[in-house]
């Protein structure tokens, strides 16, 4: 079976109870997508050429010294197969929709490439427990009672779901300019905090799994916000506004998005030194947390993870951004700082 098969709801005229014959049904076509999506069938574009593998410098470099870079290469496998996913099309399909690659999964392959690089563990991040984790937090939606009587309007649907989502399950906001950890999302779901981009990409996995489910009887868009505290919500697509487009996230500008956040927080060279966790945790360090300011502070208890994070930052940057990217001009305002 395609993966897009995957993707078409089947109209039902009530809803599946959790542990019913139709939920295992859904739940089961909902594993098919991550099983299509995380293996080596056809998909992306099939007129485009096949990119040039980028040379990894610092995975290189570490080989050379004697440091394992396997399970980093193989995160940046995964995360090149999903990106290898998109045609022109689903790249510049809305997430809410999510046609193509498992952004979920090549969000947590991001994760688990900077983890192995950091730890050197000899223990890959456990992508696969993640993505069920998020499988589960998405069908908690029915389980936990969350699901409005059928026949319900788009908005009260959508208020059951922000609720379930920010309250029932606490997930709060957290700009990645004072903790980076909330730009990974395997760090999200096991602290429940995130950046907007994070709690984005979950907001649109639950429409995911609903929509499997057949019970999305309304087109529904996610609102991202530019502003520094507002929380992703879904809204009623049919009551859009010309000044909503900026609003919407797309599968590529997703991904561009989380690495150009990432090399934004971690690229030790920013004009303004307030705005790098590189900076700060160096000057952290050096005169120690009583003797710095707030923002200087907070980040010494980060020092460690900052400063290793950041050892990686220009080849991730740089080579993730290959496959992430279809212009050269794009992938400059990204490499270059």
């Amino acid at each position: 079976m395609s993966c897009a098969a995957v993707w078409v709801p089947s109209p039902c005229s009530s809803s599946p109870t959790p542990g019913s014959t139709a939920w295992r049904r859904a739940r089961a076509s909902c594993l098919t997508f991550r099983a299509c999506a995380g293996g080596d069938g056809a998909g992306g574009d099939p007129t485009r050429p096949p990119s040039p593998s980028p040379r990894m410098v610092l995975h290189d470099s570490l080989d050379e010294a004697g440091v394992s870079t396997e399970h980093a290469r193989a995160a940046r496998e995964g995360f090149a197969k999903q990106v290898g996913r998109l045609t022109k099309l689903d790249a510049g399909t809305s997430i809410a929709i999510s046609r193509g690659a498992d952004l979920a999964r090549a969000a947590l392959c991001v994760a688990a490439e900077d983890d192995s690089l950091v730890s050197h563990s000899s223990v890959p991040l456990p992508v696969e427990a993640f993505v069920a984790r998020l499988d589960d937090l998405s069908s908690g939606f029915l389980a936990d009672g969350y699901l409005p009587p059928a026949g319900a309007p788009p908005k009260v649907f959508l208020d059951h779901l922000d609720r379930y989502l920010y309250v029932h399950k606490g997930f709060r906001r957290k700009n990645g300019s004072s903790d980076g950890r909330a730009l990974y999302l395997h760090s999200v779901l096991t602290c429940r905090l995130g950046s907007a981009l994070m709690l984005s990409l979950i907001y649109s996995e639950i429409l995911k799994m609903l929509r499997l489910y057949g019970l999305l009887e309304f087109n529904v868009e996610i609102f991202f916000p530019h502003d520094l505290n507002s929380l992703p919500r879904g809204y009623d697509k049919l009551k859009s506004k010309a000044g909503d487009e900026p609003h919407i996230m797309t599968s590529k500008s997703l991904l561009v998005e989380i690495l150009k956040t990432l090399k934004n927080t971690f690229w030790p060279f920013q004009s303004n030194q307030y705005s790098s966790l590189f900076l700060n945790a160096i000057s952290a360090n050096q005169h120690g947390p009583g003797n710095v300011g707030d923002y200087q502070e907070r980040s010494h208890g980060n020092i460690r993870f900052v400063l290793n994070i950041t050892w990686i930052a220009k080849d991730f940057c740089c080579s993730h951004t290959l496959f992430a990217l279809h212009d050269n001009s794009e992938l400059e305002s990204l490499t270059v700082p």
